[in-house]
């Protein structure tokens, strides 16, 4: 069966409020077709969980640009400015993560754990308002999992039942964000039949995309 949609078969599921994870780092591997869709619809008070926040006119950064974002969850904000800007204003929640605890995290989401484990934070300010847990004499921080209502891929090579290659750096967060989200939406470079990936090759199985879209401008 395939899943290959159109934009406007998205609309529904475009709504205010949504928790969004988006694949990428620094924009590459991000889908800025699916940016450029969120901005046409509009949509605002959104939480974007994210490794970066990308550049002020790139991927992420273009919707905190458009004043629809009201939370940030990433791992660093220094490449955009506005978000800075945004966070010491009072504007926009950002929520600074370590990179390797946030992907755990999400991780946790998506495989149903309760928490992660981890010493990094422990006794500086990322520990604030956290449980501490002291196993084998060693403290850690118990971080909660995350989860979101649409997870944004960008897939190099993709079929129509949704089995995805990505390639180089592009795959970056992608595989782990398609584990933790309520749906799932693939912007795939290029779209090929069920088949035609090697097996070996394919880092996110079509088992858990919903829709896909055809990179570019067609639609």
């Amino acid at each position: 069966m395939s899943k290959v949609v159109g934009k406007q078969d998205l609309i529904p599921l475009m709504q205010d409020g949504l928790v969004i994870m988006i694949g990428g780092f620094l924009a590459c591997g991000t889908s800025e077709k699916m940016i450029d869709f969120i901005i046409e619809q509009g949509i605002k008070d959104l939480t974007i969980i994210s490794s970066d926040t990308s550049f002020v006119d790139k991927g992420t950064g273009r919707l905190i640009a458009n004043r629809q974002v009201k939370k940030v969850i990433a791992s660093h904000i220094g490449t955009n400015p506005m978000t800075g800007q945004l966070m010491n204003s009072g504007d926009m929640e950002v929520e600074l993560v370590p990179q390797g605890t946030l992907v755990e995290r999400i991780r946790a989401g998506g495989y149903g754990l309760g928490g992660v484990l981890t010493p990094t934070g422990v006794g500086t300010m990322v520990a604030e308002g956290k449980e501490v847990m002291t196993i084998n004499d060693k403290d850690y921080l118990l971080e909660m999992p995350l989860k979101a209502d649409i997870a944004i891929l960008s897939g190099s090579v993709v079929d129509s039942f949704g089995n995805t290659l990505y390639k180089g750096t592009t795959r970056n967060f992608n595989p782990i964000i398609a584990m933790a989200a309520k749906h799932v939406i693939v912007e795939a470079d290029q779209l090929v039949e069920p088949g035609d990936i090697d097996p070996e090759y394919i880092m996110t199985p079509g088992v858990l995309v919903d829709y896909i879209i055809k990179g570019g401008h067609d639609d």
